[in-house]
């Protein structure tokens, strides 16, 4: 093994021992007297902020070298004089309460985060100092509240008002009230004196009344003792015969009311027993009837949801129903009314295409007379000439004649019979060419003629037949 080596060695060693001894150190024992309080890194709180102190009791702490330090709080009592002078009572009299108060820190676990806020690092005399204003405060508040008299002669009900009240304020700084001595309370005024005389008066007034009653009975009852004496040997012979008549007459009454008891108790046990088999018939009779109720109740509820479920189901038919007819009637109106369209539609359509087609047919004429308009329509008339006079034809066609009589005397002026007069005039009745296209907005073709002036009627005597031969046709 080289010195390197063993120098390592050492110098770990050495380290080894730092640590264990810095460890050792560094744990920290608290006495049974004190509270250990470890301020620094400690943790977290519940609500997450971080703790300021640890305060253990007893036990044994590592503390963490660089961020955590502590420091002792001592458990031992402190005893604070209290002499409160002038403490305006609830009667306005003013009274001194000298008294002793012992306190120390509290080892309650919240107390004691408390006492670690709020005294760690004070000397014994400021804490005692910091008590005693708390204590003179809640004295005087608790003499405001009370008489004299029960400050004075209920001492107990004083010192646990003392108690609670002066204890709930110490723990707010981390102490806890140990004991509480009142040594005397006295008054400016003499209240208090005053009250300690009359009751020393009081007492021994008492005291010579019951020795003088006391005295009168023991005379009165030496009296009355030889008088009882000689009245109750008298007595006692008297009482002697008339105890045994009493006794007789006890034990004759004693039997009568005994047979008086057996006859009362009979009556009520009978009396008792038609009680309850009338309740028993009755409670019967109720339930007999409730049953009835409920079973009418059940068939009535019974026949009204019958009633009204079917009621809800005809409705509902109903309702169904009129919602298909109104839907049927809807979807056949729909179906009328699209078949009326395509219907229209189609007439609209064949009208359209007949228009075209004769559209294209008169631009095909126009086209055949080189483009001169007038020759087209001339051609289409002349194409439709057979159709017109056909027409005008038909207009007399279906006339109906059931029987016409004629009386020709021969020709007429016009070279012409009656009958051939009658059979042109009745052609002549339909309307010209000329004037059916006047009708239409339209002037006649001069190719197809022109219109001559009507000839004027040649007067003469008619020639009177030498004899008129009836024709009838």
């Amino acid at each position: 093994m080289g010195p390197n080596t063993i120098i390592l060695l050492v110098v770990f060693a050495l380290v080894i021992f730092s640590a264990v001894l810095l460890f050792f150190s560094r744990y920290k024992k608290c006495p049974s007297d004190k509270i250990m309080v470890i301020y620094g890194k400690v943790g977290k709180s519940k609500d997450g902020s971080n703790k300021s102190a640890k305060c253990i009791h007893g036990g044994a702490k590592f503390i963490v070298p660089v961020v955590q330090a502590y420091e002792f709080l001592d458990l031992t009592p402190i005893s604070i004089p209290v002499d409160l002078k002038n403490a305006l009572s609830k009667q306005n009299i003013r009274i001194d309460v000298p008294s002793r108060f012992t306190v120390g820190i509290s080892t309650e676990p919240s107390v004691m985060q408390n006492a670690a806020e709020r005294l760690l690092g004070l000397q014994l005399a400021e804490i005692q100092e910091l008590a005693r204003d708390i204590i003179f405060g809640q004295l005087r508040l608790i003499i405001a509240t009370m008489d004299i008299e029960e400050i004075n002669t209920d001492r107990d009900k004083f010192l646990e008002a003392v108690s609670r009240n002066v204890e709930v304020e110490l723990k707010k700084i981390g102490l806890r009230l140990i004991n509480v001595n009142v040594t005397d309370i006295s008054d400016e005024s003499g209240y208090i004196a005053a009250l300690g005389k009359e009751a020393a008066a009081k007492a021994i007034n008492d005291a010579k009344k019951s020795v003088a009653e006391k005295e009168r009975d023991g005379s009165i009852g030496e009296a009355n003792a030889k008088m009882d004496e000689r009245v109750n040997v008298s007595k006692a012979d008297a009482e002697a015969i008339q105890g045994e008549n009493v006794a007789k007459t006890e034990i004759a009454m004693s039997n009568a009311a005994l047979r008086e008891k057996q006859a009362e108790a009979l009556r009520i046990a009978t009396a008792a027993e038609k009680i309850q088999a009338a309740k028993a018939l009755e409670e019967s009779y109720a339930a007999e009837q409730q049953a009835e109720l409920a079973r009418s109740a059940r068939e009535k509820a019974t026949l009204e949801a019958d009633v009204i479920v079917q009621t809800e189901i005809q409705k509902r038919q109903i309702e169904l129903q009129a919602e298909a007819d109104a839907e049927q009637i809807r979807r056949k109106a729909k179906g009328e009314a699209d078949a009326i369209y395509a219907k229209m539609e189609a007439q609209a359509r064949g009208v359209e295409e007949i228009l075209r087609k004769q559209a294209a047919g008169f631009a095909e004429i126009v086209k055949s007379a080189n483009g001169d308009a007038n020759a087209a329509l001339k051609l289409l008339i002349a194409d439709k000439l057979e159709d017109l006079m056909k027409i005008q034809v038909e207009a007399i066609k279906n006339i109906k004649i059931d029987k016409v009589t004629v009386w020709d005397n021969g020709q007429g002026s016009n070279g012409k019979t009656s009958t051939a007069n009658f059979l042109s005039g009745m052609m002549k009745s339909v309307p010209p060419l000329e004037e059916v296209f006047a009708m239409s907005g339209l002037a006649l073709p001069e190719f197809l003629g022109k219109k001559t002036e009507e000839p004027k009627a040649i007067e003469s005597a008619p020639e009177e037949a030498s004899a008129e031969a009836p024709a009838e046709a």
